[in-house]
């Protein structure tokens, strides 16, 4: 057998293996979705496809809610944390990897303790505070928690990705006259554009599948996001899992269809920073 046969015949067998991997881990998402398309008698059997399929259960969802309205508060809700995120760990990792101020590793250390603090522990005392600024049933109740918890994380991966850029680049345009914040904007960003790309996709994940706080903070029907939406059609006795699945499978809808689109970014910044030279 000749390289270029068994060079082939390795490919195929990793594609293989990668292929089993992911129709094993498809199937979850097949499940709901395959539930979501059931009848109520047909709910619970223990097959992964069944037939016939229905539409009923996403009709019965898209009659019971506005979703046009609940889907615009996820986004904005999600595109406002996503902007803040980015700019204030960007800003924040520049100062301390490239401009260095004073006192500013004293802080990162400390805002990374906060990744090690359980949401869980926070949701009384952010709920005392969004009270008391009358936040409750507000954008702002949940984008500031948000972008409070999103920013330790992202700067830590923007700080490392500056970390590593060539410091020359930086000396360089302060030779030329640059400003610290030109430098920021024409220099660092430019550099760390991979970063910035898997830390908005990251954190748009993230807020977007948030269930906890949203909870606690929107009360009030017509705020809810769409992870709210599924808890009336949960129960003791989930009376209706047609339709949970269905709008299960409908909050999951967007976050596929962002992937697809950006998913060679996201891996491109994902990767970036693995490799030096």
């Amino acid at each position: 057998m000749t390289a270029t046969a068994r060079a082939r015949l390795r490919s195929l067998a990793v594609h293989l293996v990668l292929f089993a991997v992911l129709g094993l881990w498809m199937i979850p998402q097949a499940y709901m979705l395959s539930i979501g398309l059931r009848t109520p008698e047909q709910a619970f059997d223990p097959v992964l496809f069944a037939w016939p399929i229905t539409f009923d259960n996403f009709v019965t969802v898209l009659g019971d809610n506005p979703l046009g309205g609940i889907f615009l508060n996820s986004l904005i809700v999600t595109v406002a944390t996503v902007a803040i995120v980015v700019a204030v760990s960007s800003l924040f990792a520049f100062a301390c990897a490239i401009l260095k101020l004073r006192g500013s590793m004293v802080l990162y250390a400390t805002l990374l303790v906060t990744l090690m603090v359980p949401l869980a522990s926070l949701v009384l005392p952010l709920a005392i505070l969004l009270q008391t600024f009358g936040w409750v049933n507000t954008y702002w109740g949940l984008i500031f928690p948000y972008s409070a918890l999103g920013v330790p994380f992202a700067m830590v991966v923007l700080k490392a990705f500056m970390e590593d850029s060539p410091a020359e680049l930086f000396e360089a345009a302060r030779v030329d006259g640059c400003s610290s914040w030109q430098s920021y904007w024409h220099v660092a960003l430019p550099l760390v554009r991979p970063a910035l790309v898997f830390v908005a996709i990251w954190q748009f994940i993230v807020t977007w599948n948030e269930f906890f706080l949203a909870l606690i903070v929107l009360t009030k029907s017509e705020m809810k996001t769409l992870t709210i939406v599924p808890m009336q059609y949960s129960g003791l006795y989930m009376a209706n899992p047609g339709a949970l699945f269905a709008i299960l499978t409908l909050i999951a809808l967007p976050l596929v269809l962002l992937y697809v689109v950006v998913q060679r970014a996201f891996v491109r910044g994902l990767l970036a920073g693995a490799v030096k030279g």
